[in-house]
């Protein structure tokens, strides 16, 4: 397992009285990992901390209206590419396909591209396999990482090492594309319903290396199909 994305994957999640006291052996598995630079130490401890000496229902309170009334930082990756369209749908379908054909069993309600659980199934790839698929959400990353910043928010930490493990940095155009729309005020009910409106963010019809990224893990989700699962076991992407 690699200890870090599946830290992350667990403070990225929906605060909780349990997640709170997990954060001593969340930060003692990092500790104890090599593989784990000081720095990147450093930013998730600030973060679990964080999560951890905060009322819950103020942790709860700031989580929803980070993530799930800003659309702008919605931790739903095919939200920043597909919005509403049907394409999403699909893509959801070969994801959660993906993450059947390594043993994932998701029994939770949310959809298959929320972060957590995509970081779930990079802490049981294999390191070149979590690299290449965090490669093609870099821009994402990078994008909400410089969103949650301006905010001063602490979440920006969490992003901030997924940066440093991207091994290719994202196309700068890109970027800048996703960083110039319009950011959503979570308590202007009547601007959020517009912005819900918009049209979905599409990079060149999303082909080749020109792309986005995420349709390349489509085609990656599909070919995991034709592979066996490398364990007969499941793991519960739901598990703390």
């Amino acid at each position: 397992m690699i200890t870090i994305y599946k830290v992350l994957s667990v403070l990225l999640s929906y605060p909780t009285r349990e997640l709170q006291l997990a954060v001593p052996d969340l930060l003692k598995a990092l500790e104890s990992d090599p593989g784990v630079s000081k720095s990147s130490q450093k930013s998730i401890e600030r973060l679990a901390r964080n999560i951890a000496d905060r009322d819950i229902y103020d942790a709860q309170e700031r989580y929803v209206l980070l993530f799930d009334r800003t659309r702008s930082l919605s931790l739903h990756l095919f939200e920043h590419v597909h919005g509403e369209s049907r394409d999403r749908g699909q893509a959801m379908v070969d994801l959660n396909e993906m993450y059947a054909a390594s043993g994932i069993d998701i029994n939770t309600s949310e959809l298959p591209d929320y972060l957590p659980l995509f970081l779930e199934y990079l802490s049981i790839s294999s390191a070149s396999d979590a690299s290449e698929l965090l490669e093609q959400v870099a821009h994402i990353v990078v994008t909400l990482r410089t969103r949650l910043a301006k905010r001063k928010s602490v979440y920006s930490e969490a992003f901030r090492v997924l940066e440093d493990y991207v091994g290719r940095k994202p196309d700068p155009e890109i970027v800048m594309h996703l960083l110039s729309q319009e950011e959503d005020d979570p308590n202007d009910l009547e601007e959020l319903d517009n912005i819900w409106k918009d049209d979905p963010v599409t990079f060149g019809g999303n082909a080749g290396d020109n792309a986005c990224g995420l349709d390349r893990i489509r085609v990656q989700a599909r070919a995991a199909q034709r592979r066996p699962a490398e364990s007969p076991g499941t793991t519960s992407a739901a598990e703390v």
